[in-house]
């Protein structure tokens, strides 16, 4: 079999190169990410490998059809990139649920430190022999009320680590698991309850119609003066605009984003020696209180192997027994993870 994997860069390649042989398929490497200009290099493959910032729209849908394509391998657990209502009937879409809910909690904790810490301020300051300590104070996380928007896999493992600091946990969900609540650590909250109460806001829920900024200039009305806002699920559940003015307005205290909602068009590339035609981006990275990371929270060695394995699984549990645990189906009114086999 032959597959078409796109917005290739050489972490992937040396992760998959791994495993691959195990699985017999031919794998051709594009470095160009996925839409409608350059969904024609997969003429010819049996199936297409994408990641978050590809574009399947019904366009790139419709093509891959006439090609005669007829899966695509989402190497990622997000899948608000594809058009799921337009691929029902024409495309089989497989994903990774999960590849190291520890490598994202871990990556939101590690900002979180270096923001309340002021760690990056006083790395460059050093690197210049400047070891003042003036307007580095931080605080402790020792007692302050975190609140957790999204308690999956990921923000479980957020909110272990966030009681060995001894936070205060609030979380909001929308089929909320309430055996979290059993040791009285966790508190099951409504969503204007955890905004009003939260000093730390830290976001792990998926992006969707409904979640589309969740965050926005309302929500952030509704937050304490001060509240530090985490993001390393999906950039557009914040509107950047709103946040930007609510930092403007020191109503947000510190911002720490690996996820921007316009980021596919600058992360993941080496963006150095060109202008940064994104005002709000700039704005936002030349604020002394927020720190942005480009969507790397994922990026440890556990996790794009998990990454490589499942989606080569997927591949071949579709290719040879014509189902994969792993497929998501359009129902006429959402998504859905598919169980039995093929959704159509």
């Amino acid at each position: 079999m032959k597959i078409a994997f796109f917005d290739t860069k050489p972490y992937d390649k040396q992760t998959f190169e791994k495993y691959v042989k195990d699985y017999g398929f031919d794998i051709k490497y594009f470095e160009t990410k996925l839409n409608e200009d350059t969904a024609d290099l997969a003429n010819g493959f049996d199936a297409v490998c994408a990641f978050v910032n590809d574009t399947v729209n019904d366009k790139v849908i419709d093509k891959f059809y006439g090609m005669g394509i007829r899966v695509l391998a989402l190497r990622c657990a997000g899948f608000n990139q594809v058009d799921m209502k337009h691929a029902y009937g024409k495309l089989h879409v497989l994903r990774v649920p999960a590849y190291s809910p520890y490598a994202v909690a871990e990556h939101a904790i590690a900002l979180l430190l270096t923001s309340v810490r002021r760690i990056h301020k006083a790395y460059i300051r050093s690197k210049d022999f400047n070891f003042s300590l003036s307007g580095l104070t931080g605080f402790d996380l020792y007692g302050k009320t975190v609140g957790v928007i999204g308690t999956g896999k990921i923000g479980r493992v957020f909110m272990d680590i966030c009681r060995g600091f001894g936070m205060k946990i609030l979380a909001y969900d929308k089929f909320p698991d309430h055996m979290l609540e059993k040791d009285g650590s966790v508190r099951y909250v409504s969503m204007e309850d955890l905004l009003q109460n939260s000093d730390i806001l830290s976001l792990h829920c998926p992006l969707t119609e409904e979640t589309y900024h969740l965050i926005d200039e309302d929500a952030l009305n509704l937050c304490k003066k001060g509240v530090i806002l985490l993001n390393t699920s999906r950039g557009a559940l914040v509107d950047a605009e709103a946040l930007l003015n609510a930092i403007k307005s020191r109503k947000v205290g510190a911002a720490c984003l690996d996820v921007y909602e316009e980021e596919s068009e600058w992360f993941f590339e080496d963006n150095s020696g060109h202008i940064m035609e994104d005002d709000t981006l700039a704005r936002l990275i030349s604020m002394p209180n927020v720190i942005v990371t480009s969507h790397q929270a994922f990026l440890t060695e556990e996790a794009l192997e998990n990454i490589a394995q499942t989606t080569l699984e997927n591949l071949r549990g579709f290719f040879e027994t014509d189902q994969c645990e792993n497929e998501l189906c359009y129902t006429g009114g959402g998504t859905r993870e598919c169980k039995n086999g093929k959704c159509f």
